[in-house]
């Protein structure tokens, strides 16, 4: 097998380990009933969410920790604005699909001068230029197309989603730019240091958690879907009572 087709294995096989898990969570009816509708397989979460944050707090958190202090800020704050930038792409994309033309050119536009003059993205000169960064994946584009959430579900690794969003990290993995980077070590190697990036930027939010949360599971679940509906309506979103009326029509 070529180094590429490993590489597009390795990829289904992680989407189809996330997917496992939805299928597994759906499956799971839970005996008791759910203290939120929204989340009506609560237990099965709620054990996936454990087994999460014990293989975060033995695994991926430490590893973070040590590289917040071994690299500087600003070495730290060039590697996110790479990965920004190139997450700009796939942005572009969902924008194009939403059918917000202008998002996105300027989605387009960030990545061309953050390439050039921003050193391969280094430096985030699109956003003082005025050509703000939006934050789109495929489940926003399929929320505003009218596709509903289904129930909320915590995936094993990827964490909270729901069923929307679930189908639509399918797309969001095939459509990733790294995903196709060739040789195979090469872009395993990039794709781990973007998620401890991604784990270190979030230490601080991880010990307010700990902190201010009676119930972080809640606490997670409650955030994540109020964000996905404030992202979907761009900001405003409706009242739940009238967008339950809306969806039933």
């Amino acid at each position: 097998m070529s180094g590429a087709a490993w590489s597009g294995e390795v990829r289904r096989s992680l989407t189809a380990l996330a997917l496992a898990g939805a299928v597994l969570v759906c499956a799971g009816c839970a005996s008791t009933p759910a203290s939120d509708p929204r989340d009506p397989f609560e237990n099965l979460n709620r054990a996936t969410y454990k087994l999460n944050k014990t293989l975060d707090d033995a695994i991926l958190k430490p590893v973070a920790q040590g590289y917040n202090t071994v690299l500087p800020q600003p070495v730290r704050t060039c590697v996110s604005n790479i990965f920004a930038n190139i997450g700009d792409l796939p942005i572009a994309a969902n924008n194009l699909l939403e059918g917000n033309i202008a998002d996105a050119a300027s989605d387009a536009c960030r990545v061309l001068i953050n390439t050039t003059i921003g050193l391969a993205g280094c430096i985030d000169v699109a956003t003082k230029t005025g050509l703000s960064k939006h934050h789109k994946d495929f489940g926003i584009t399929l929320g505003t197309w009218g596709v509903g959430p289904g129930p909320y579900l915590v995936l094993p690794f990827f964490g909270p989603s729901d069923l929307r969003d679930s189908a639509g990290l399918l797309v969001d993995l095939e459509i990733d730019p790294l995903g196709y980077l060739y040789p195979v070590w090469q872009r395993n190697t990039i794709e781990g240091v973007r998620i401890i990036d991604t784990r270190a930027s979030l230490i601080g939010a991880g010990n307010l958690l700990q902190s201010a949360a009676l119930d972080e599971y809640v606490f997670l679940r409650d955030g994540y879907l109020s964000r996905r509906r404030y992202q979907i309506y761009n900001g405003n979103p409706p009242d739940e009572e009238n967008e339950d009326k809306v969806q039933n029509q």
